[in-house]
């Protein structure tokens, strides 16, 4: 076989992977509607469940890259690993009662190994790189919108069952863990440092790395506060509208709002190589923001309407994630480029967990109709970050040149 093809081949094969394994990431919202039925779950309950996982996912990014995991092992294995144990994680939830605190730790262990999945297969795939980092790097954060859509989708099938969305997650969670055996690492691998602290506040204190975490922050404040709680939006909207079986179709349009972001991201990484990732992160953040004003008021009205307006959210909350990522990486030293990117993971998922756990709040305060609107504080943010970005000097280290 020609490089090429290894590299084509294998890319395909960590994509499907990343789809399998970060099913895990939204199982339990996926079904949070029965969840909530079946045991009385508040909505800070349902937004704990989604919470723990991202904080897990923080711990996890920070324990790894300071222990340099990928650096002692072969990241392959790292992955495997990893990817069963969340399985196996996500299985032992169905036999607690959710809400305990047992179930918490669950979830927030699920969180903690996915960050031997996710940075890890972007570590892969980037040693495919010359000349498509962000084309590259869109495919994976593409893959991470499916995976953590499927759940959506089969919660639709098995008619909202959370017991056979948990079992049929965990079972292609490990499958696709164990596939990556079979993923070609390419010819620009190279170990990552250990994580050092001492360089971590420079995420903060060099000016175009931050403008470019801030981009970032801004995106997170966003995404996952949507992901979270669009299904229980949906469901709510169609049962005002007096569709049958509101939460099944709420799944279903959960399904489709999330995956949307899958082609965007791809897309986006292509557009971005090409006219600049300032530029192609400030229009996408603008159009997200535009929707999360306006989703809201569409409350209860014409189903048509709410349905592509949340996908259209879905296609554009998503596809600059992989561009900000990609841009720090651009503009940071090789030597530290692990440091900064974790800094960038720990505390953008940081802010997200802040978000998710004030929309029941704020839900409660002033109703669907208004839910999404402090969402847009995030995407204005980001796009001021990044036109300033734009405008030094080192923005030309960016995409070639593009900015």
């Amino acid at each position: 076989m020609t490089l090429l093809s290894i590299k084509s081949r294998s890319l395909a094969l960590l994509c499907l992977s990343q789809v399998a394994v970060l099913s895990l990431w939204f199982s339990a919202s996926a079904v949070a509607p029965s969840l909530a039925k079946e045991f009385a779950l508040s909505g800070g309950d349902v937004a704990l469940l989604s919470s723990s996982v991202q904080a897990g996912f923080v711990l996890g990014c920070l324990i790894s890259a300071a222990l340099g995991l990928a650096d002692r092992t072969d990241p392959r294995l790292l992955y495997a690993i990893c990817a069963v144990a969340g399985a196996l994680a996500n299985f032992a939830f169905m036999h607690v009662e959710p809400g305990t605190p047992l179930s918490i730790f669950l979830r927030l262990l699920t969180g903690a190994v996915i960050a031997g999945v996710y940075p890890v297969g972007m570590k892969i795939a980037m040693s495919w790189a010359k000349g498509d980092a962000g084309m590259l790097v869109g495919m994976l954060v593409g893959s991470l919108m499916i995976g953590s859509a499927s759940p959506h989708i089969i919660a639709y099938w098995g008619d909202v069952d959370w017991r056979a969305v948990l079992s049929a997650t965990s079972i292609i969670s490990a499958v696709g863990g164990l596939s990556v055996m079979l993923v070609a690492i390419g010819p620009n691998f190279a170990k990552s440092p250990k994580f050092k602290l001492g360089l971590a506040f420079e995420a903060l204190t060099n000016k175009p790395i931050r403008l470019a975490n801030f981009g970032y922050f801004g995106h997170m404040w966003e995404v996952y506060a949507m992901w979270t709680w669009i299904v229980l939006y949906l469901g709510a909207s169609f049962e005002v509208s007096g569709i049958d079986n509101p939460g099944k179709w709420a799944s279903l349009v959960a399904f489709f709002t999330l995956a949307a972001g899958a082609p965007g991201s791809i897309w986006g990484g292509r557009i971005a190589d090409k006219v600049g990732r300032t530029l192609m992160t400030s229009v996408v953040l603008a159009a997200s923001g535009t929707c999360s004003l306006i989703i809201g008021p569409l409350f209860g009205g014409p189903v048509f309407l709410v349905v592509l307006v949340a996908i259209l959210w879905g296609a554009t909350v998503s596809p600059d994630s992989a561009q900000f990522s990609t841009a720090v990486g651009e503009l940071s030293k090789p030597e530290n480029r692990g440091t900064m990117l974790t800094m960038q993971t720990a505390i953008g998922f940081s802010l997200a967990l802040v978000s998710v756990q004030l929309m029941p709040h704020w839900i409660a305060l002033v109703g669907w109709h208004w839910a999404f609107t402090p969402l847009v504080a995030g995407p204005i943010f980001g796009i001021i970050s990044m036109l300033r970005l734009r405008r030094l000097p080192q923005s030309r280290q960016l995409a070639s040149g593009r900015r």
